[in-house]
């Protein structure tokens, strides 16, 4: 048995180890390569949406071509659809070389806006694109709308009788993809219905249980819901021309009279403070895992469709993005939070 003093002496160093050990997101900041180390990804709102979609594909993706690396550990940090998160890492409260975080297309549109608090796109590394989902029109199965032409006729009667139901507020973009097809019918956006949720997972729970009419979401987590037995219509694809996989025969808006196309891009950023280093590690990390021979099929399972950016190319497409969705925020009247250049 051991002596009190020894036991003493073993409780005082897990103490101090337990002080001494790195916190959340902190976990690779040894020397190396990070993206050989244990990492966190981060899903910025609650499960079943498409960042959860996102940090999935990224750890699946990292081990196809790093078989030896310690899987991507997943962690939700819910709070504004991603909000919480980038102020967060933005502020340095959550970080290191350890930590990505998913974004998306709503992502950048919040940015747009100024809804992720006095931050510029230049407080985050943008690290990667790993696809792009597309927006749909969703119903429940036996919703009395059987196409799009159907919704777009009850909006153009009275657009208050319909309750769509999606991640995010006011200005979010499911809530735009909403307002477009309000556009579209002719009516006001302003007087349409929309009920927010945290997330995708629980907008299309509601539209299950009949407590929403239409889901203005993106396709991945639409199918991935319709995959688990949800009952769930496509009208849409919000996408230029219609797509395979498992989005074959769904029409397009376009092809059904609206003018709507909202492709969802899905990517990783890192907080600004990380070394040029580590963002030159991930971002090669993700060059080559996205290059390898499986990754096509890989980001079809995941319910995604090709757009791979790094580098410059991505922080010109964050750029480019941002501008025309501060002009479409303008058009709809969304009011822009000042945020620091």
């Amino acid at each position: 048995m051991p002596s009190s003093a020894t036991s003493n002496r073993r409780h005082a160093l897990r103490a101090l180890c337990a002080l001494l050990a790195p916190p959340f997101g902190m976990r690779a900041m040894a020397a190396g390569d990070p993206s050989e180390e244990a990492a966190d990804c981060v899903i910025p709102a609650k499960a079943g949406g498409g960042f959860a979609l996102t940090c999935a594909l990224a750890r699946d993706a990292l081990q196809a071509v790093r078989p030896a690396r310690p899987p991507l550990a997943q962690r939700y940090l819910p709070g504004g659809i991603g909000a919480v998160a980038f102020d967060r890492i933005a502020t340095g409260k959550l970080g290191g070389p350890g930590t990505l975080v998913a974004f998306s297309s709503g992502s950048l549109l919040n940015l747009a806006q100024g809804r992720f608090g006095p931050h510029s796109p230049s407080a985050v590394r943008w690290i990667a694109t790993l696809g792009t989902d597309y927006g749909v029109i969703a119903v429940h199965r036996d919703s009395p709308f059987r196409r799009l032409q159907d919704l777009v006729a009850a909006l153009r009667q009275d657009p208050s009788r319909i309750a769509f139901g999606a991640g995010g507020t006011v200005g979010s973009q499911d809530w735009v993809k909403a307002a477009l097809l309000v556009r579209a019918a002719g009516r006001d956006h302003k007087a349409m219905r929309f009920v927010s949720f945290e997330g995708g997972g629980d907008a299309l729970s509601a539209l299950q249980g009949r407590h929403v009419d239409a889901f203005p979401g993106d396709a991945a987590e639409a199918l991935q819901a319709m995959a688990g037995g949800a009952p769930v219509r496509l009208l849409a694809v919000l996408s230029e021309n219609r797509l395979g996989g498992a989005l074959t025969g769904v029409p397009t808006a376009r092809e059904q009279g609206v003018d709507l196309v909202w492709p969802t891009v899905r990517g990783l950023y890192l907080s600004a403070d990380v070394p040029d280093a580590a963002v030159r590690a991930w971002t090669n990390a993700f060059r080559e895992a996205s290059a390898a021979p499986g990754y096509a099929s890989l980001r079809e399972q995941h319910g995604l469709y090709p757009f791979a950016l790094t580098g410059s190319a991505l922080d010109d497409y964050v750029q480019a993005q941002i501008k025309a969705y501060r002009q479409l925020a303008d058009e709809l009247g969304l009011r822009r939070w000042p945020t620091s250049r």
